[in-house]
């Protein structure tokens, strides 16, 4: 059905506002929509595949039909139409506009463009056993001809590009096996390197599968992170200097020290990024770029410089050090000793290190150091998925591995065994954009029959629902929760969709590192002043705005102090406070009138009124100056208007901001505990994994590439934007059987505009 009832008001569907469907759809679940012929509850039907109609809620087949009142309704004389609350409302009886003021259509799914037909792979030619396993075939292991190679060739040093879904951890695994049953080398004599510690003990309980491979081998391999290897070497030789009880684990310790270091700098708390700053000093650490070394930039390179310096200071005086000193020092001290540098390049004669493109410099001058006697290193990765740059991985290292070794042989594991043909051919002709990459074509290994789709929600919130309907639908016909996963780009693309599923029934997960929306500073700033016009005694929510309006957070007791002994509110006292400066004298006078006037007003017309009449967009803009945030202040502002926009009280979205905030930590409690759920994850977290349904947010410019990096290309540097194009690659390469890439109209209020990676596949 197009028509419904909406508050004794004929809705039409080709006529509608298209920015209105969330709200009718809304209105829907509150029972607010009634059929024209029957008079029973309906609600608006916003999925991907299908165009938007009401449904009766109650009767599975319902026989009444609306074709006679559309007949009629275009037999009717038009007449001007009017806006209001998003609806388009003509004068006469019908929802209809003339073809002139015709609003923005729907516009329907469509597949991405055509994979070439799919030719089955020659089963006799890419299926072969392993010598040491064919006497068992209940444990023969399945390997390609290119994979086989990469098991086989164990002398020299040998770089395996190991494209999206190529079976490197089975090749990693296998060759391990190869060279201690048919080479009958030393374990001990064997480094074999991993990212994270869960993948160094997969790769050992898959070893203990195999036939003829002993437990005791398996433990004598030196495997493990770079910094849990490295880490050992350090303990062993000082283990006063180097122990577990002086490292500094948490990034909040971190962030103490340097906040004490700002303080010193007259550093605002509550303005300065001192997260980024310690991403920043993370990055000249693995670039072995010492304090001295550093190389200012700007006002707040030169800032998080004198941090770095302190920080480091800070360590040495009181004998403490952090992950990134585990590999900086191991390489100082095998630098510092060369004979006992000799005694472990006589040692470790095999080294075997996975994900080899997220390598950065001081991983890679370690590796460098220790095989300079033999040579044997067999270098894994794909330089399509370099997506680390932010925290120093180089895919320079991969790219240019044969001028530091070159005796290197190349082995290209093309076959993916993971994603369907067409799949497989979308993110082909994506990556295919990037100019500096070794040139390579993964190749399907079966076909779904499906090529994955492109659909065009209104904005964020539309995108939301949409895919949530989708999953319910799915659902109902036999996938599991655990099946799904929904990828972002940044944390904050993630809103939207976090409270579709909260509100939902249906189970899923968020990464623990993940901060809350509601939780995010400019947004609590923001909500801050919301909250004081509906209580001007809040005392959280007045340290909040305190540097939002530029004034000191040491005025606090003096304003409580104030309020108690003249008895008045603190936003009064806090209007009245005398700074010194003209400027912000003249803002904190009209704090209190104008606060007055917000509770009577929209969420979204308050939000703008504190940003206009209280100059919180100059505070958006001074801070989002401050460092080279991803998720600036001022998209967290633009994602909250878009958030409020579905509310008409402040009292109602402040709940609704409690209730995220709430749900969110609650969930994060329960994720670790989940199996079965939805996986909603940025894009960096879901790399190495895989499901059979992925769906992918905001594939438009802005955010999938993203600003930052458009900006770079804006001024000619092209290497960021790559690095985006990769991220959308390993996005892509998640799903197994279905993909989905969500183009919307709006984002942040604004036009949004389909993704230039999309190019080559629309």
């Amino acid at each position: 059905m197009k028509t419904a009832i909406h508050g004794n008001k004929l809705l039409n569907l080709d006529f509608l506002s298209r920015e209105s469907y969330q709200h009718i759809y809304e209105e829907g679940k509150k029972g607010k929509l009634t059929c024209p012929e029957c008079g029973e509850s309906v609600r608006l039907f916003l999925g991907i595949q299908e165009r938007p109609y009401f449904f009766h809620i109650l009767s599975k087949n319902p026989i009444c039909k609306d074709s006679q009142q559309l007949d009629e309704i275009k037999k009717e004389e038009q007449t001007e139409a009017n806006e209001i609350g998003g609806f388009r409302i003509p004068k006469s009886r019908a929802i209809a506009t003339t073809e002139a003021t015709k609003p923005l259509e729907y516009k329907k799914a469509h597949p991405v463009k055509k994979a070439p037909p799919f030719v089955a792979p020659n089963e006799d030619e890419v299926q072969h056993t392993l010598p040491f396993l064919q006497t068992l075939s209940n444990h023969s292991v399945s390997l390609d001809t290119h994979q086989r190679e990469a098991v086989s060739d164990t002398e020299g040093p040998l770089l395996v590009l190991a494209g999206a879904g190529s079976g490197k951890t089975r090749v990693l695994t296998t060759r391990t096996a190869y060279m201690l049953h048919e080479k009958k080398i030393q374990p001990n004599s064997i480094m074999l390197v991993t990212f994270t510690a869960k993948a160094a003990a997969e790769m050992k309980g898959r070893l203990l599968t195999y036939p003829g491979i002993q437990r005791t081998a398996v433990q004598q391999l030196v495997s493990g992170t770079f910094h849990s290897i490295f880490y050992r070497i350090l303990s062993f030789h000082h283990p006063d200097v180097w122990n577990s009880q002086k490292l500094i684990k948490k990034d909040w310790q971190k962030e103490q020290i340097l906040k004490t270091a700002g303080r010193e700098l007259e550093l605002e708390e509550k303005e300065f990024s001192y997260d980024v700053a310690l991403q920043q000093i993370g990055f000249w650490k693995n670039s072995l770029i010492l304090p001295h070394q550093v190389q200012t930039e700007s006002k707040w390179d030169e800032k998080t410089a004198s941090l770095y310096q302190y920080y480091e200071e800070y360590k040495q005086k009181q004998e403490l050090f952090d992950f990134d000193d585990m590999l900086i020092g191991c390489y100082q001290f095998l630098q510092d000793n060369p004979e006992i540098l000799v005694q472990y390049q006589n040692r470790f004669q095999y080294f075997l290190i996975d994900e080899f493109q997220d390598i950065n410099k001081v991983q890679y001058e370690l590796i460098k150091l220790l095989s300079a006697r033999h040579q044997n290193v067999c270098a894994v990765g794909d330089d399509d998925q370099s997506i680390y740059a932010f925290r120093g991985s180089d895919p320079h290292y991969l790219l240019q591995f044969e001028k530091d070794f070159p005796d290197a042989k190349l082995v290209v594991l093309s076959q993916n065994y993971r994603s369907s043909h067409e799949i497989v051919t979308t993110a082909n002709r994506v990556i295919e954009g990037n100019k500096v990459r070794r040139p390579k074509k993964m190749q399907g290994q079966f076909s779904q029959g499906e090529p994955p789709l492109l659909f065009f929600p209104y904005d964020e919130e539309e995108e939301a629902t949409m895919i949530v309907t989708d999953m319910q639908e799915k659902l109902s016909n036999g996938y599991r929760p655990e099946d799904f996963c929904i990828l972002f780009r940044t944390n904050t693309g993630s809103r939207a969709m976090f409270e579709r599923l909260a509100n939902s029934s249906l189970p899923f997960k968020i990464d623990q590192d993940v901060e809350p929306f509601y939780e995010r500073f400019m947004v609590k700033s923001m909500l801050s002043f919301l909250r004081l016009s509906l209580n001007e005694e809040d005392q959280t929510s007045v340290k909040y705005i305190l540097p939002t309006l530029f004034v000191k957070q040491s005025i606090f007791n003096d304003l409580r102090a104030k309020s108690i002994l003249e008895d008045r509110t603190l936003l009064e006292c806090l209007s009245e406070t005398r700074t010194g400066f003209a400027f912000q004298e003249r803002k904190l006078k009209k704090l209190l009138p104008v606060l007055r006037t917000i509770p009577s007003l929209s969420p979204l017309t308050a939000i703008e009124t504190v940003e206009k009449e209280l100059g919180y967009q100059d505070f958006v803009k001074k801070r989002g100056n401050e460092g080279n945030q991803l998720d600036k202040g001022s998209d967290d502002v633009r994602d909250l208007k878009v958030a409020a926009k579905r509310f008409t009280s402040l009292q109602e979205f402040l709940e609704h901001a409690d209730h995220m905030t709430a749900m969110n930590r609650e969930i994060k409690k329960m994720s670790k505990e989940k199996n079965d759920s939805i996986t909603l994850s940025t894009i960096h977290r879901a790399k190495g994994l895989e499901y059979r349904v992925v769906y992918i947010l905001g594939a438009v410019d802005g955010s999938l590439p993203h600003d930052f990096s458009l900006e770079a290309y804006r001024n000619g540097d092209e290497g960021q934007l790559e690095e985006e194009r990769r991220l959308m690659y390993v996005a892509i390469t998640r799903a197994r059987e279905q993909l989905y890439l969500s183009v919307p109209t709006k984002r942040r209020g604004k036009k949004a505009y389909p993704s230039r990676f999309l190019k080559s596949i629309k």
